[in-house]
């Protein structure tokens, strides 16, 4: 049987867009027996003309003008992988209108248009597939639209940026400083020379904006995301959490639940202490992973190559085979109707606590340091005390707060004469 040729345009020919040529070159043989289409890259839009690049196409094939990808009517399938929001939901919300089926990575894209673009692809009647927004080579996306569209997802945990990964995990078992493991993982390449989207949650917050939007079918947005990054982490942080039984992890959350009776979703990202026994406890340097509960299947982790050039573009090329393959026929499967939903504050969150606290050692301190948690109705499961010369470090781990009651522990503890200093405070992933 003859293979039918699909032509496809690239919007962007950096690391992913130039993994992603290669990969269909090297995979051409196997794509045609595998599926019986030939993909055809018909142009490839780049900044820089004069550029070199090593892809195995033609030089004839780069455009500076993406709007001709858009525009042209041979071009069956556009591949946007230039990043950022603009000029990329221009382009994509005008290749969908002219019926184009779109494969995006572009998790800041989705963060910010997820719901419009979903719902113009569903009303013009095409794809748009973005399985490499999110994770990687992890297959997330497709699961949690097709495989558990079904299930009542409670809860979705993910670690899912690998640098702040790889430096926590430098932290943890070679004793690195945060600033020294930065260094590290930007010597590697998981890091950029500026670091700060992956290192203040900016990057976990996007994906998980665009996560929570399938896992409960609801609108969510990146600025829903409650987030906090890294930054502040120590080596004493890293060390008590270990002796404690836990380790520091950047984790995205998403939880959906009822509250008076109505349906409430709550994301958020922050560097949590995780159990040992926990799955994501063993996820470690640059490794991505994502742990989904629901009441039927109940718990499920996908676990992979979070990021790079070929794992990334592997991902695309499994949405592009997809879109490609749904072109003469209905395309796969629906978003659905994505509904408009409260988000919960910070405030309301309830979890365990740890927290470090140094006072003056003196006859009472402690007492009065307690008798500041039980105003505010935070109960102490434990506590550890080291000397510190003329001061104590005082170390503890509280029994689920509310946020808000924690906040004002802390505040009041900032301002109790024994206190010289109120130190670290980190969630932990509780039950």
């Amino acid at each position: 049987m003859k293979p039918k040729s699909v032509r496809i345009g690239i919007i962007g020919c950096g690391n992913v867009g130039s993994s992603l040529i290669n990969l269909i070159a090297e995979r051409c043989q196997t794509i045609v027996r595998r599926s019986g289409l030939s993909l055809e890259v018909a142009s490839v839009a780049v900044r820089d003309l004069d550029l070199e690049r090593n892809v195995p196409i033609d030089s004839g094939l780069f455009t500076n003008n993406p709007e001709e990808i858009v525009t042209d009517p041979s071009i069956e399938v556009v591949v946007e992988v230039m990043g950022g929001v603009e000029p990329a939901f221009d382009l994509v919300t005008r290749a969908l209108q002219a019926g184009k089926s779109v494969v995006t990575a572009n998790k800041e894209l989705l963060a910010a248009h997820g719901a419009e673009l979903y719902a113009l692809a569903e009303e013009v009647g095409v794809d748009l597939l973005f399985e490499a927004a999110v994770a990687g080579a992890i297959p997330i996306m497709r699961p949690l639209r097709e495989s558990l569209v079904g299930e009542s997802i409670t809860r979705v945990t993910g670690i899912v940026n690998g640098t702040t990964n790889f430096i926590l995990t430098q932290m943890s078992e070679n004793k690195m400083s945060y600033s020294n493991a930065l260094v590290e993982a930007q010597r590697l390449g998981y890091a950029e020379a500026d670091p700060t989207a992956d290192v203040e949650g900016f990057d976990a917050a996007a994906k998980l904006a665009i996560i929570a939007s399938l896992a409960f079918g609801v609108k969510i947005t990146s600025a829903d995301v409650y987030r906090e990054g890294i930054t502040s982490i120590t080596a004493n942080d890293i060390e008590f959490a270990g002796r404690l039984g836990y380790c520091v992890k950047l984790l995205a959350i998403g939880e959906q639940e009822l509250i008076d009776e109505t349906p409430q979703v709550g994301v958020r990202v922050y560097p949590t202490m995780v159990p040992l026994d926990h799955p994501l406890a063993a996820v470690r340097d640059s490794f991505n992973a994502v742990f989904v509960e629901g009441d039927a299947a109940g718990q499920i982790m996908f676990y992979g190559r979070g990021a790079g050039g070929r794992p990334t573009s592997s991902a695309v090329l499994g949405d592009l085979i997809d879109a490609a393959s749904n072109l003469h026929k209905d395309h796969g499967a629906s978003i659905g109707d994505l509904e408009s939903i409260s988000v919960t504050s910070i405030d309301s969150l309830v979890v365990p606590y740890y927290l470090e606290v140094e006072v003056h050692d003196q006859p009472g301190a402690l007492a009065q340091v307690a008798a500041i948690f039980g105003e505010h109705k935070v109960s102490i499961r434990s506590m550890e005390q080291e000397g510190l010369g003329d001061e104590a470090r005082l170390i503890f781990i509280t029994h689920a707060a509310q946020e808000s009651n924690l906040q004002a522990t802390l505040l009041d503890l900032e301002g109790l004469g024994v206190v010289q200093k109120v130190g670290s405070m980190l969630r932990v992933l509780g039950d």
